[in-house]
């Protein structure tokens, strides 16, 4: 494509800017040729973990990379970084080691670091395992929550989950596979023994997806399962009739 071929925005994109890319889950096909593109042409890459953001980019043919450590422990500090590199006129990609990032993930910071200095960000999405779990769940997806990582203690994963307990909404949680049991027993004393999905290993060789109530659920857990875990947990049953009750009122009457 000839730059005549460009359209304004795409002439704008090519600029200095914060590109947030979204990256494979499990499955390396899951990367689309825009995201590799990006990848290939950033000036520098910021990243979770250098090393598995090194070989995502080794598998793809994408080398040579300037890569910026960005994690929960220093994201502060690489936000000042990444605003300063895109002053002076680079393109800065911006990933985690898996799936969108700033979902439950690094990113938020810089994100908001970028906006506040007046520079563009942009994104190319792609893989969430959030959202790849609610959409395969079988529950409703009119309405959703997302809750990102619970609290590992009971009391405060309790309390946490608490205000959620009458909303009507599909709500999503991710969990380590070691936490998993623990967090099945606070949701159900929590919200009650609703339907759920507990989907396992995500566009991987051993996806799994359950879909039972949360007790259920809970009797097939007598070992950590492999691989990171979504749980996606139906919303107040009693709240979505009443609104689809009311939602009578607006059909046309019959005729006869």
């Amino acid at each position: 494509m000839s730059t005549a071929d460009l359209t304004a925005a795409d002439r704008a994109a090519d600029g200095p800017r914060l590109i947030l890319v979204a990256t494979p889950i499990g499955n390396l096909a899951d990367l689309s040729d825009r995201a590799r593109e990006t990848l290939a042409q950033a000036d520098a890459i910021a990243c979770e973990d250098t090393r598995t953001t090194r070989a995502l980019l080794d598998k793809v043919g994408v080398s040579a990379k300037r890569l910026i450590a960005c994690h929960d422990h220093n994201e502060a500090q690489s936000a000042a970084g990444i605003v300063k590199l895109i002053e002076e006129g680079a393109a800065v990609a911006l990933v985690s080691d898996a799936g969108t990032p700033a979902i439950s993930d690094p990113g938020y910071r810089v994100v908001r670091a970028v906006i506040e200095a007046g520079l563009p960000v942009t994104a190319v999405p792609g893989p969430s395992s959030a959202l790849a779990a609610l959409t395969i769940s079988g529950l409703p997806t009119d309405r959703f929550v997302f809750l990102g990582f619970p609290p590992r203690k009971s009391g405060r994963r309790r309390a946490f989950l608490e205000p959620y307990a009458g909303l009507p909404a599909t709500l999503i949680l991710m969990e380590s596979p070691q936490r998993l049991a623990e967090t099945l027993d606070d949701a159900i004393t929590v919200f009650g023994d609703r339907d759920a999905a507990l989907a396992l290993e995500l566009t991987k060789a051993f996806e799994r997806v359950w879909r039972e109530p949360l007790s259920a659920l809970r009797a097939r857990l007598s070992e950590p399962p492999r691989g990171e875990a979504v749980l996606v947990i139906d919303g107040v049953k009693q709240a979505r009739e009443r609104r689809n009750k009311y939602a009578e009122f607006s059909k046309a009457p019959a005729r006869d």
